[in-house]
């Protein structure tokens, strides 16, 4: 069978690591028997990895964006050099993942290649770009701009049904499919051995409730609510210990306020944990995961989360929480402080309740990647049939 030649091109790669980096590298992995896949991502200084992939890595030259930990591609520069790059490539089709400078430059050697170009929205850019941004009117202008990258490609991936009406209200006009994320954990296999293990490793009692968030240690990703919410719990005399998994440009902020709130005993900062077998059974040792993120389209981590049975409390009418139905798969609270902290300890009180959602966060939402991969290649066919057929209507009209 003839594999399908696919360029994807992304505006950060490891060594970095986010969670389109994750959503990409599995993508990736999963394709490898049926497409033909060539990444095209910036230079970092630390590509001595690139040489072990199964697949082509190309690196744009670009340079750091101060206080972001993105990296800009030097595309408009430098087009020429890379211009006579792409024309040697053989491609079917285009798959972008940011609409920044290397997007943009999926777009520019599709329209050149004739090919569909396709992108996916990953993002609620409103909570990015207002961080650094520091103004609504400058970040109203940068969405615009942005949506102008999408609004070019021949068909759009969205993650959920809530991102679809996000996209739209930011101005996308075109075709919008979804396919949601998934997940490469598989439930840990003694789950006995694990716990023990996680104890130690935390010094955790064996009944003691473990809550837990992974992610960037970031204020959009409301960190802070969390440990309101925890500082509260412990006002109120409920029991538990709280692991914050992950690094971020807040972590040391993070710390110096549960110094403030004198929960160290409470709450435990883990730092960054690349190991995935050991993440796996972190998230397995939690019994509620605590995702009140209102930046993210659809988080990894409430997949990962539910891949162990550890069911996820989200903040109500939240984008990433659209494939969680409350009490069923899932959580849902009001974000305010004192119903948040009310709904956790609801939830521990009501064990046949907590039994059935978390036994259906993983029945309905820890799909694997290799079917999201799957799904993926046939929107590609899909895609590509549907461009042909449209170009080779418009040369008959012609």
């Amino acid at each position: 069978m003839k594999k399908l030649k696919v360029g994807m091109f992304m505006d950060s790669w490891y060594p970095d690591i986010n969670g389109v980096i994750l959503v990409m590298d599995n993508l990736i992995k999963n394709m490898q028997d049926y497409a033909d896949i060539t990444l095209v991502v910036p230079t970092t200084g630390s590509e001595e990895d690139d040489g072990n992939y199964p697949f082509k890595v190309i690196r744009v030259d670009s340079i750091p964006l101060l206080k972001t930990g993105y990296k800009l591609g030097m595309v408009d520069v430098k087009y020429l050099k890379y211009k006579r790059l792409f024309k040697k490539l053989d491609f079917d089709i285009i798959h972008i993942h940011s609409p920044f400078a290397l997007g943009r430059l999926g777009i520019r050697v599709a329209r050149e290649k004739n090919i569909p170009v396709i992108a996916t929205m990953h993002t609620r850019w409103e909570f990015e770009l207002k961080k650094y941004l520091k103004s609504n009117l400058v970040t109203k202008v940068g969405i615009k701009h942005l949506i102008k990258s999408y609004n070019k490609c021949y068909s759009c991936i969205a993650l959920n049904n809530a991102l679809v009406k996000v996209y739209k209200d930011y101005g996308y006009k075109g075709k919008m499919d979804i396919i949601r994320n998934g997940t490469d954990l598989e439930i840990v296999a003694n789950p006995k051995e694990s716990r023990g293990k996680i104890n130690k490793m935390f010094n955790l009692d064996d009944k003691e409730r473990v809550l837990l968030f992974v992610g960037r240690i970031t204020s959009v990703k409301n960190i802070f609510f969390i440990l309101d919410v925890l500082k509260r719990l412990k006002e109120i005399n409920f029991k538990y210990k709280m692991i914050y998994v992950g690094n971020g440009p807040d972590y040391e902020k993070l710390g110096k306020k549960i110094k403030e709130y004198a929960m160290q005993d409470e709450v435990i900062l883990a730092g960054k944990i690349m190991d995935r077998q050991l993440l796996k059974e972190i998230y397995n040792r939690a019994d509620l995961f605590i995702f009140p993120s209102l930046f993210d389209a659809s988080s990894l981590v409430q997949i990962e989360a539910a891949s162990q049975e550890t069911p996820t409390i989200f903040v109500e009418g939240s984008v990433t929480s659209d494939t969680v139905e409350n009490n069923v798969n899932g959580f849902k609270e009001k974000e305010d402080i004192e119903l948040f902290a009310k709904r956790i300890i609801s939830i521990f009180n009501d064990q046949k309740l907590y039994n059935s959602v978390k036994k259906a966060a993983k029945n309905d939402l820890a799909m694997s990647w290799k079917d999201i991969a799957k799904d993926t290649y046939d929107y590609y066919l899909k895609t590509i049939k549907s461009y042909q057929e449209e170009n080779h209507s418009e040369d008959n009209i012609n």
